[in-house]
Formats: C-alpha cells, sequence, structure tokens
C-alpha cells in the first residue's frame, strides 16, 4: 500500500496508527500505536503522539509537544512550541494510574501558545486563544483568549486569531476577515452573513 505521507528518516511511527494523507512527520517525533492522524497534519521535531489520541485535519504540532493519551484535537488546532498536556491528576512514580487517563479536548481552530500547560480533564472551546505560558486549570470556553497561572479570560478571539472588541450592542468585527461575532450572555457567535 502506498504511503501518502511524509516521515523523516528518524521519525518512529509504530503499527496500527492511521496517518492521513498529506500529513509531514518530523525529526525524531515518535507517533505510537493506535492513534489516528488526519489529514495535512504537520508533525514537528521531537513530538510524541501517544497510543489512542486523535488528530483532525490539518493539525499544527510546533516542536518538542507531548499529546498525551486522553486528548483529542479537532481540526484546525495549532499546538504551540513546548505547550503541555498532562493526563492524571495526581500523578506518582510508584502508583500505576493508567486506567485514570482524564480526557482533554480540543476545539477547532483553537491555538495553544508555546509553554503553555493544560491540565487533564478540561476542554478547550473553538477558536479559543490560550496565551504563551498560561496554565489551564479549567474549562474554556469558544472564542475565549485566556492568559496567567492560573489561566484567566481577558477577551475574545476571532477565528482569523484577533482580539474582539464589541460596541454596547455586543457586536464586533474581525479586522482581517471583516466577519462579525455577538456577545450575548457572556458567549460569542459568529455572525453569518
Amino acid at each position: 500500500m502506498k504511503q501518502n505521507y511524509f516521515a523523516h528518516e528518524t521519525a518512529i511511527i509504530d503499527g496500527d496508527c492511521s496517518i492521513g494523507d498529506g500529513t509531514k512527520i518530523w525529526h525524531f517525533s515518535h507517533i505510537m500505536s493506535h492513534c489516528v492522524i488526519g489529514e495535512r497534519c504537520n508533525i514537528g521535531q521531537n513530538v510524541v503522539i501517544s497510543p489512542e489520541v486523535v488528530l483532525g485535519n490539518n493539525v499544527k504540532i510546533q516542536n518538542n509537544v507531548s499529546v498525551y493519551t486522553g486528548v483529542t484535537c479537532d481540526d484546525d488546532v495549532f499546538l504551540g512550541p513546548s505547550m503541555v498536556f498532562t493526563n492524571v491528576i495526581n500523578p506518582r512514580s510508584a502508583v500505576n494510574r493508567k486506567n485514570q487517563y482524564a480526557k482533554t479536548h480540543v476545539g477547532k481552530g483553537a491555538t495553544i501558545g508555546a509553554n503553555a500547560t493544560v491540565v487533564c480533564g478540561h476542554d478547550i472551546g473553538e477558536y479559543a486563544f490560550i496565551g504563551a505560558g498560561a496554565v489551564v486549570t479549567k474549562n474554556i470556553p469558544p472564542y475565549a483568549l485566556v492568559v496567567g497561572n492560573p489561566s484567566k479570560q481577558i477577551g475574545w478571539m476571532s477565528e482569523y486569531g484577533h482580539r474582539l472588541y464589541f460596541d454596547k450592542n455586543g457586536m464586533a468585527v474581525c479586522p482581517e476577515s471583516g466577519e462579525k461575532y455577538q456577545l450575548f450572555d457572556n458567549k460569542v457567535v459568529k455572525i453569518d452573513s
């Protein structure tokens, strides 16, 4: 069967994983068994994808990221350099907790910045933007902009990655795309044109 993805010669790809067309896997990365990687993904240098991880299409993972069992990422997710996922709330070297992995879901189009940490069991909403170095300790709503340790929401982001500024009627426009958004009851929705 023809391989329709690129893997650098130093990458290790275990059996029983699914890798979509057009995906690129770079130097010293390890793709472990039973994971699913979508089409057109870019897996940077020194990345580990653990068993049973599911990545959608066009997911970009920068260098030095480990995506542990229990994590799923929808399409178009961006994981910045050296960001961290955890998968056990109370790890101990002498206690085996492999049956206690907590799930983390990253929604479509979300960005997690460099050196950020996502504590397991918390979901990141679609198009949310986690700033560099932030530590996520709770669920993050769609379109939210969060920074700090522990992370705190400081605003809202457009699907193009621009901060949204809402008028008195709760309306905002992305400066790049021109798309319109509405803020109501502390939730943001994109308005179809």
